[in-house]
């Protein structure tokens, strides 16, 4: 059972070093990376059934011990994120057999696409502070040649602001190993947890905290952090921006919530406050970004800056409620927002642009589009019966119960500037007519098929988690438990009561 744990690791890793092998073979070039976007969520499905079946799952690599040894640690929390990876890469799989071009391909597009998911998997399941640095690394890389593969002038420009701040962001996450292990000796988080809380010097363990604060804050974009990212992502192919746009940036909101709960619970007041109002602050920027562009891609590249403040939300809340709200919204928003840029690849397919101003008349000549689009948009906004309206509202009750009014009035606010800005997309890309000037007629009608067949399934997946939040938000709340249960995590690594 344990072997299970690394198979999201191992498929898209293989898949990747067998479509690179396969590189002369067109036909093979496109079916074998679907056939590995099968293979992760099949993987992902079984190890979160595992997880819920059996509780948390551990594999010491080589069969070493922990802490000597290399360990993957599956609970909940990262068990579903490893789920909703494979339903990721899934749908980009086949939706890259149209959007992508043939050039793309042959430099090696579909071998990094699953070298991105195997470096993400990989830091959602290792059970090692180095070990996560290393996944990283191997994200920055493969997100980097991604970011830049084309060579057009706006990818390069994009991709070097992008890899200038991750490495920064590389630079201050290493400094922070290093005290750490200068000051605990171990690098194993279950043990580091032991160690930080029976004798570390209170003063370094806040100094390392606030490290690595910085560095999944650049990661995951947070205030006032965040410039990088929509200098960056409205600028490679559209599906390579939903991919990045749905999961890069939860991993670093991840590693926050990883490691604000497991390692650096020792002063909550000064550490988890500060991240509240770095929360609060996230939103507000982030939304007010989104409200003044005036191109497609660009309010949905802010508006992924303004979600992360609501994950970033139920951390600084610190709360069962607050957490479970966390983890549901990171779940909600990787499927919403990664259709969002996909409907807006089909957009920019169809007319050759994404300028607001001179887009229109989508509603009346793909009103199958319309809709489509519509689900994600007022789900992201918070309407129900979507998603989104439960994962804010979770997030919401907790901050009642906590008191904390302030970030309550942001929130909503937030949500209520959210549905302006899509409403904008919707009024001037498919409700107004056609522009009469010439420009933005359909160039390149796509094929429907493989590029709305993805969007569906993720629309359909966004009604039934807000039909179904029952479900979902019970195994939130349970993946809050394990977050709070300290102990129990320790012990399933290490083997020992603590």
């Amino acid at each position: 059972m344990s072997l299970l744990i690394v198979l999201p690791v191992l498929i898209p890793l293989a898949t990747g070093a067998i479509t690179l092998v396969a590189w002369r073979s067109y036909r093979a070039q496109r079916v074998i990376p679907v056939a590995g976007g099968v293979g992760l969520l099949a993987a992902g499905i079984a190890l979160l059934f595992a997880v819920m079946r059996e509780g948390i799952l551990v594999l010491q690599l080589g069969g070493w011990p922990a802490p000597f040894g290399i360990s993957f640690v599956a609970d909940l929390f990262s068990a579903l994120m490893v789920a909703v990876t494979g339903v990721i890469g899934l749908a980009a799989a086949v939706y890259s057999l149209v959007a992508i071009d043939e050039t793309r391909e042959r430099f090696g597009y579909h071998p990094l696409l699953h070298v991105l998911l195997a470096a993400v998997c990989g830091a959602f399941l290792t059970g090692d502070i180095f070990n996560l640095y290393v996944w990283f690394e191997v994200m920055l890389m493969a997100s980097f040649v991604l970011l830049a593969l084309g060579g057009d002038r706006p990818q390069i420009e994009g991709a070097i602001k992008y890899v200038t701040l991750n490495l920064v962001a590389s630079a201050f996450f290493l400094a922070a190993v290093g005290i750490l292990y200068g000051e605990a000796g171990s690098l194993n988080m279950a043990d580091l947890a032991l160690k930080l809380e029976n004798g570390a010097e209170p003063g370094v363990t806040t100094l390392v905290a606030m490290l690595f604060l910085v560095a999944f804050g650049i990661k995951s974009g947070v205030f006032p952090l965040f410039f990088w990212l929509p200098a960056s992502y409205h600028t490679p192919p559209i599906v390579v921006s939903a991919l990045f746009a749905g999961l890069l940036t939860k991993v670093g909101v991840y590693a926050l919530i990883r490691v604000f709960t497991l390692l650096f619970v020792h002063d909550v007041a000064y550490t988890h406050t500060i991240i509240l109002v770095i929360a609060g602050l996230t939103m507000v920027t982030g939304v007010l970004g989104a409200v003044a562009q005036n191109d497609f891609r660009r309010i949905l590249s802010f508006h992924i800056v303004s979600q992360i403040g609501y994950m970033v939300m139920g951390l600084g809340l610190f709360t069962r409620l607050a957490l479970a709200g966390s983890v549901f919204y990171i779940v909600h928003h990787i499927i919403v927002k990664t259709n969002l840029f996909l409907v807006s690849g089909v957009v920019d397919r169809m007319r050759g642009t994404l300028h607001l101003p001179v887009l229109g008349g989508l509603y009346e000549s793909r009103p199958l589009l319309a809709g489509l689009f519509l689900v994600p948009a007022l789900s992201l906004a918070g309407l129900p019966p979507f998603s989104g309206f439960f994962a804010k509202l979770a997030l919401i009750h907790a901050g009642f119960e906590a008191e904390q009014y302030l970030i309550v009035g942001v929130a909503l606010a937030v949500g209520l500037l959210t549905l302006i800005s899509m409403m904008k997309i919707w009024i001037e890309a498919f409700w107004k007519p056609r522009p009469d000037d010439g420009q933005g007629g359909d160039t390149h009608p796509p094929r429907e098929g493989l590029m709305i067949g993805p969007i569906a399934a993720l629309a359909s997946i966004t009604v039934l988690i807000g039909l179904g939040a029952g479900p979902l938000f019970e195994l939130s709340l349970r993946a809050a438990d394990q977050l709070l249960d300290r102990p129990a995590y320790i012990r399933a690594v290490l083997g020992a009561a603590p």
